[in-house]
Parts: C-alpha cells; structure tokens; sequence
C-alpha cells in the first residue's frame, strides 16, 4: 500500500473471489501433513492460504487494501509460475478469507510469515507487504532462499532521503486528517478518486479491506534491523511511473521509486526498473516480472 497526501487516498484495492483457498491456522507447533491445506496454531487464530504447483516453495505477501489472490493488486499474475514452484499466497489479517482485527499489524504479520517459510521458501512481498517480508526474513533469516522486494513501502530504511522524508511527513498528515465517519461508499470513492482513478462498485469485500488498511499500524514507520538479514539473494523491483496520473506519480511514485533505489544499496539487492508500471510492476507487466522471478529463482537455486 502506499500513502498519499489526500485525506482519503490511503490505501487501494479493489477486491474478488478467492481462488483455490487453502486455510492455515498458524500456532508455532509443527505442521500437520496434509495435500493441499497446511496447519500452525498460533493466537487461536486462522489465516486464509492459497497453495498452488509443486517444487521449491515461493511465499507471497500481499500490499494493504487487497488480497494474496487478486488478479491486479494481488499476485494473481504470478500463478502461471505454479508450472515450476510451489506458491504459497496467504492473506493477511484482516483482508481476504483472513479474520478480522482490531488493527492490522505489520510485526504480527511478519510472525506469521516467518513461520510459513519453515523449512526453506523465497519470500515476494509487495508494498507494506516488502516490509512484511523484510521483518519476516530478520526473523527467520536461516529459511530464506531469496528475498524480492516489489514498490516497498520501508520509508524508515530510507528516511534521510529528501524525497521519501517529505513523503512520510505527508503521510503522518494524511493519517491524523481522515474523516472518521466516512460511509463505506465515500471512502471508496475518495481512495481511488483522489489519484486520478475511477472508483469501483463500493463491494463490502472491498469497503473492509479499505478500512482494514486504513487502521493499520503504518508499514511505512516500521524499523527494520538491516544487520539480521541472511546472507540470501535479493532483488528490489519498481515501476517506472511514466503513464501515471500527475498527482498519483508525483505523491506516491516519486518517492516510493527513491525508497526502491536506496533501500536496493543498502540491502545490497540488485534493482529492476519495470517499464510502463507504476506501483504494480508484477501485475502490469507480469510478463516481465514472472521471468524475472523465474531466473532470479533458479539462479538461486544453481548457487545454493
């Protein structure tokens, strides 16, 4: 998810049905051994998985406002990858076929993830969902075979750039002025509208990922301790931004594009710039994402 200067443009998703759903209830005990359904317990809570293919294990984790599955701001593009790795595509709390929380928490989904990668998975986490990632892997760092990075949202990595210092005193603001008593119907409205997009039906799938995002503890304020992360291969992917609105490209590409770029040297990942995307590279362009991922994961795998 990215955060935007408009009161309302928090979030943005746009929500459909699950595909081939999966439940896992994540515990911290061992997994039980089933085809298609894997089990942790873990806060006596459920979250929604979907699993697909077979081979090494790639874990997805989505951005605020959507879901694992969706076919534009989810990763419903990668599931042709299934012809080669096993995909792993949970959905947060709060969003999806995932239960409902007071408030979303990126450190809490970060636990789950780590515990998802047990036994050895790359990790993809796009938007707040990278910083998810990113604190998954400081947490299992021993678990990781590769780590990609997709339009992350860890400002904090990057907070002594101009551009993406300016962006989060922004965000702050935006933050503090929403209106608390916006009809699902506006909030929609206001979320997509604000950037220069139209607004879809106001579903109630989509209003509770909106207002889900739109509580969450802010992914962007997250310190990750960069001196945890393994040794793994790591790429960082960001659109280029050029076909976006105006207001949406100067308030939420240009320094999301910066973050990409310092957060690739400091990490020590290679950076791929995706031609004709903005914030959803692996959707938009999934042709050139899917064979990104692909080369990027069996390069891996030829080094391990």
């Amino acid at each position: 998810m990215l955060y935007y200067p408009s009161k309302a443009e928090l979030v943005h998703g746009i929500v459909q049905p699950l595909v081939d759903d999966v439940e896992v209830v994540l515990a911290g005990f061992a997994q039980l051994s089933l085809p298609r359904r894997a089990r942790w317990r873990h806060d006596h809570r459920v979250i929604h998985v979907t699993e697909r293919g077979n081979g090494e294990r790639a874990v997805f984790v989505h951005g605020s406002g959507s879901w694992a599955t969706h076919d534009a701001f989810g990763f419903g593009a990668q599931l042709p990858l299934a012809e080669d790795f096993r995909l792993v595509l949970p959905d947060r709390r709060g969003y999806g076929g995932s239960p409902d929380v007071e408030r979303s928490d990126y450190a809490q989904d970060a636990e789950d993830i780590a515990e998802l990668l047990d036994g050895g998975a790359h990790l993809v986490g796009h938007s707040s969902g990278g910083v998810v990632a990113l604190l998954a892997a400081t947490r299992a760092p021993g678990s990781v075979r590769s780590l990609t990075l997709i339009e992350p949202a860890c400002f904090q990595i990057a907070a002594d750039a101009p551009l993406v210092a300016a962006a989060l005193e922004r965000n702050r603001a935006a933050v503090a002025s929403v209106p608390p008593d916006l009809s699902d119907a506006d909030l929609v409205r206001l979320n997509f509208e604000s950037v220069g997009f139209e607004a879809p039906e106001p579903t109630p799938e989509l209003a509770r990922a909106t207002r889900t995002a739109l509580n969450e503890f802010p992914a962007w304020e997250a310190q990750i301790p960069l001196d945890r992360l393994g040794a793994f291969p790591k790429l960082v992917i960001t659109g280029t931004w050029e076909d976006a609105p105006q207001a949406y490209r100067e308030h939420g590409g240009e320094p999301i594009m910066e973050c990409a770029r310092v957060s690739a040297e400091r990490i020590g990942a290679e950076l791929l710039r995706v031609a004709g995307a903005s914030h959803w590279p692996h959707s938009q362009r999934p042709d050139v994402v899917n064979a990104a991922l692909r080369e990027f994961w069996k390069a891996g795998a030829s080094r391990g």
